[in-house]
């Protein structure tokens, strides 16, 4: 157990909060180590999010331009006007470039509001039991990445007192989520980083739906001091750490 188990005393306003859905596919799907100890601790973690597989929204466009017109005034293609499409600026990706410690390593994309920690009656945050523990074997194998929906002037005083190592590279905030559909969305594809070496670790089934075949779902934690979800977790990713690319030990894990 993780001690002191309250970490900070940080106001977390009302309006800050994010949207709750789907709870119920959560409770059918996340990982139940403590009740199923017969089965494989991973075997359903992604029995249920089929209906989650959303596509990002484009962002192509197109201009209408008036006709283009030769140096003697003539018109080059006719008297209509043409729909010429123009190419998107390159995007700016939310993660800066690799450095040369994690090198070689995958990008492992980490919640912070009930999956390490929870926000008691928005006046003091609690640890999740092992949470240390967890974080700090994360930041040996992984380049690791906090992504919360909550604001920067909430997460980030937490985030400093939550991690002492410098476990994080870098900590991303509401305002670099998608707002799709009600929810806030955390879009793997902005990460700049390569999708099969990036895992997100959440709560939430909405905030993935558009790579839920890149998650880790977590059961929602709010104030029970026996859970150790994050102490069972280490040695799958423990394991994953060593695979060439996520995906085939997902599968595998899904059909046991």
């Amino acid at each position: 157990m993780d001690n002191p188990s309250i970490i900070t005393q940080v106001t977390n306003p009302k309006e800050e909060e994010i949207l709750s859905c789907t709870q119920d596919k959560v409770s059918q799907c996340n990982i139940s180590l403590k009740k199923q100890r017969s089965r494989s601790i991973f075997s359903t973690l992604f029995c249920c999010f089929r209906d989650y597989n959303v596509e990002p929204p484009s962002t192509n466009s197109t201009s209408t331009l008036p006709p283009l017109v030769e140096e003697n005034g003539g018109l080059q293609k006719g008297d209509q006007m043409q729909v010429i499409p123009i190419p998107s600026p390159p995007a700016k990706y939310l993660l800066p470039e690799l450095t040369v410690l994690d090198y070689g390593k995958k990008c492992v994309v980490i919640d912070l509001d009930e999956t390490l920690v929870h926000s008691s009656f928005k006046v003091y945050v609690l640890k999740r039991p092992h949470v240390d523990e967890f974080l700090q074997r994360m930041g040996e194998l992984f380049e690791c990445v906090l992504f919360t929906a909550s604001l920067a002037k909430y997460a980030d005083p937490v985030a400093d007192l939550l991690d002492r190592w410098g476990v994080f590279r870098a900590r991303l905030f509401r305002e670099s989520c998608v707002f799709h559909r009600g929810n806030y969305v955390k879009d793997l594809s902005r990460l700049g980083r390569e999708l099969s070496k990036v895992i997100i670790v959440d709560n939430s089934p909405a905030s993935y739906i558009f790579h839920p075949e890149n998650a880790v779902p977590v059961q929602s934690w709010f104030d029970d001091m026996t859970d150790t979800e994050l102490l069972d977790l280490i040695p799958f990713f423990e394991g994953l750490s060593r695979e060439e690319e996520v995906y085939s030990m997902l599968h595998k894990l899904c059909n046991r």
